[in-house]
């Protein structure tokens, strides 16, 4: 094996998590909660959902659908060129999961925290057994728990950029966005039968966990290459787990991925693999994977996929974008506790969401304007977030949430 260094770390994130090309695809990844209709606060046993999802075959659009520690669903799209496609094919694979398991008196629900049920550990993994143990040895046994069983989000995957300066200012647009996404968005102000005091819990879960592999990677005034931050980010990181050459799982080894490089240990596939345990609210990975954006109600987790697309992708969204959300940059503890009651951030979505519906039709997103223009209405022009709404454990046919 090759020795890694500390320049080798930067090449591989150079040449692989900043690999530029012609922006315009995307992809998107939409986690849910799997209700029992009957009773919302039972546990819904893994394993049932998994031979129920199986038994139906793979959804047609191609989606790849996985399953978190606490049981959540996730389906995760190929990429695509257009929102249009998009759309079309992971909007038939939630509909294709969401058949199979109402067959059986369940539901998906979308939260961007369970507001019922406590966080129970149901899975079989390794590596979730190992992360387990690292958060409780780290301190964060609460928080890293309910990060794990108890949350759940949309991503939403850009690309990178057509060459560095364009990745640079992608980089820093999105995390300016952050906040407005985290306020827009935010649908968890409840957390196992709880008010936890913020709209967003979600965002105050990870907040509340490891700072070296949690927190914003670019912080607000902060400049330079995303590479080079990226690269000490990951360097100064502590190391989650390691397998062993034979095999075995080992968690939280005591040490930075530095200092285990300092050692002459690790290889490209260990980077590669620490990187992925690695979970800021913007990570690049070959594409910029957002990652702030609580679960919406049921219809509406097209509307975050869109909205972030517009922003990054159409130059005069992305202008508008870059002008409405510099003065809200750092605000995200107050977009986690305060939604778009935030004066600042409601005018700053506002504007950023006036300026995606005015760019999707140029995106191949003209079929998702009505349902953005919906969720304006609803939400954004009032200052409001799902996390305003009475609360609904359950969906059902009368929600006006309901696909």
């Amino acid at each position: 094996m090759t020795r890694l260094t500390v320049d080798g770390v930067y090449q591989h994130i150079r040449g692989v998590c900043f690999k530029t090309g012609p922006p315009g695809t995307v992809g998107a990844e939409t986690e849910w909660f799997v209700v029992d209709t009957a009773d919302s606060a039972a546990h819904v046993p893994a394993g049932r959902v998994r031979a129920l999802v199986e038994s139906a075959g793979p959804p047609a659009g191609g989606s790849k659908i996985t399953y978190e520690p606490g049981g959540q669903l996730e389906l995760s799209s190929a990429p695509f060129r257009g929102l249009g496609a998009l759309h079309a094919a992971l909007g038939r694979d939630i509909a294709h999961v969401r058949a199979v398991l109402g067959a059986d008196g369940l539901a998906l629900a979308g939260h961007g925290v369970d507001p019922v049920r406590g966080p129970r550990f149901q899975a079989d993994h390794p590596r979730y057994a190992c992360m387990r143990d690292y958060f409780r040895a780290g301190g964060f046994p609460d928080a890293g728990l309910a990060m794990m069983c108890s949350t759940a989000s949309v991503q939403v995957n850009l690309d990178i950029g057509a060459d560095d300066p364009d990745a640079s200012r992608r980089w820093r647009l999105a995390h300016a966005l952050g906040p407005v996404l985290v306020a827009a968005f935010a649908n968890s102000p409840l957390r196992a039968g709880r008010r936890t005091g913020s709209r967003s819990s979600r965002q105050a879960i990870w907040t509340e966990l490891d700072p070296c592999r949690t927190l914003p990677v670019l912080r607000p005034g902060a400049d330079g290459d995303p590479a080079e931050a990226w690269t000490r980010y990951a360097l100064d990181a502590k190391v989650m787990l390691v397998q062993t050459a034979e095999g075995e799982w080992v968690s939280d080894p005591g040490m930075s991925f530095l200092e285990w490089l300092d050692k002459g240990e690790p290889g490209e596939d260990d980077l590669a693999y620490h990187l992925s345990t690695l979970f800021p609210p913007v990570r690049p990975r070959g594409w910029l994977e957002l990652r702030m954006i609580d679960a919406p109600p049921g219809r509406y987790w097209p509307v975050p996929v869109a909205v972030a697309t517009a922003l990054l992708d159409d130059p005069a969204a992305s202008r508008a974008a870059e002008a409405a959300a510099e003065p809200v940059a750092g605000r995200w503890a107050e977009a986690a506790r305060d939604g778009l009651s935030d004066a600042p951030l409601a005018a700053a979505a506002l504007a950023c969401f006036t300026a995606a519906l005015d760019a999707l039709p140029r995106l191949a997103g003209a079929g998702l304007v009505p349902l953005v223009e919906e969720y304006v209405h609803r939400y954004v022009e009032r200052g409001r977030s799902p996390a305003d709404d009475p609360p609904s454990p359950i969906p059902s046919q009368e929600d006006p949430t309901w696909p």
